[in-house]
């Protein structure tokens, strides 16, 4: 096999240099099934590496299916299918049509050879934490997505670093040495409505609408974020826990909304006071799908691009790059503002 010099170069972390050094010794035929890899004591004499991180690289290929070891004669190739080194573990709060968007964006990019098991935790804090513990052995990737109002960076740091990949919403007590891709979401709504502030301004009063009851689930960030917006710009606004009653509703007044469900309540209820969008009453959405394009002539949104997110978190699952990203957000203008 080739020699390690390279490996203390680089600026990856040296575990996952040797993997990576090892898959591409298998790939171009250096590795042949059934060869003898160099000890632990030989890797690390070698390559000056600790033998714990080479003892870790060494379980992370066993675990991949690439790598098999025997009782006191060493380690072997036992596969030389790179292809399906993957496993992934994904859990999802719930599957919304955006998350859809994100989930099919992620699965296209990873490719067919890599399999992918997805859950859903419902913002139930045993059932995340019970779904990923009961899990930690049968799968070498995870993917997950912590929306909750409590902290559980203790649940998350159960998962090795190397293999894990926080999605959509930040989890600020983990360092740069995890990979994180999430949304801001103050500043998003922040910027989002900063953006559509001149048609927001047509309107006598800005409410949001939580859902609590439902399982949408609302990070601070956004109501943080919607309270600077209209604080700054001298806006009159509410925030309302439920839009349950039609009599909830107000001429004049606009209205962000998040769940679909309430979209459609809020558009026949509209209807039924034939009230307009977008001149007697206004609907903002956060979140786009396809619907909303041509739902009641187009819904005006603040949205993350979904299917970038998601093609962008399957890049850092097969480089297994690390660091805090955040993906972008904009606004559209429809004809409901």
């Amino acid at each position: 096999m080739k020699n390690f010099t390279s490996i203390s170069s680089s600026s990856k972390p040296k575990f996952q240099q040797l993997i990576e050094h090892i898959i591409n010794s298998i790939e171009d035929g250096t590795l042949l099934r059934g060869q003898r890899l160099p000890s632990i004591n030989e890797v690390s004499e070698s390559s000056g590496i600790a033998r714990m991180t080479v003892t870790k690289a060494y379980d992370e290929l066993r675990e991949l299916g690439l790598v098999t070891s025997h009782h006191g004669k060493g380690f072997y190739v036992a596969s030389t299918d790179t292809r399906n080194q993957l496993n992934i573990f994904v859990l999802f709060d719930a599957l919304t049509p955006f998350k859809e968007i994100l989930y099919d964006s992620l699965i296209a990019e990873l490719g067919e050879s890599i399999n992918v098991n997805i859950f859903f935790h419902h913002h139930n804090l045993k059932v995340f934490e019970n779904l990923l513990m009961n899990n930690l052995g049968n799968y070498n990737f995870f993917v997950v997505m912590p929306h909750f109002k409590e902290d559980v960076t203790h649940i998350l740091q159960k998962i090795p670093r190397e293999k894990l990949l926080i999605l959509d919403i930040d989890a600020p007590n983990l360092g740069d040495d995890y990979a994180i891709l999430c949304q801001d979401f103050e500043q998003n709504i922040f910027q989002g409505l900063t953006e559509a502030k001149d048609l927001i301004k047509k309107y006598q009063t800005l409410s949001l609408v939580l859902s609590s009851k439902s399982f949408q689930y609302t990070p601070i960030g956004i109501i943080n974020g919607f309270e600077r917006f209209c604080n700054e710009n001298k806006i009159s606004y509410e925030i309302i826990s439920n839009l349950e009653e039609e009599e909830h509703l107000q001429k004049d007044h606009a209205y962000l909304v998040f769940r679909e469900n309430d979209l459609v309540r809020f558009i026949n209820w509209s209807n039924k006071k034939h009230w307009k969008l977008g001149e007697d009453i206004g609907l903002l959405s956060y979140d786009d799908t396809p619907i909303k394009e041509i739902l009641a002539e187009g819904i005006s949104v603040i949205s993350n691009d979904f299917s970038i997110m998601g093609k962008r978190a399957a890049k850092m699952i097969l480089s297994r790059e690390k660091g805090r990203f955040v993906n972008n957000c904009y606004f559209i203008e429809r004809k409901s503002l």
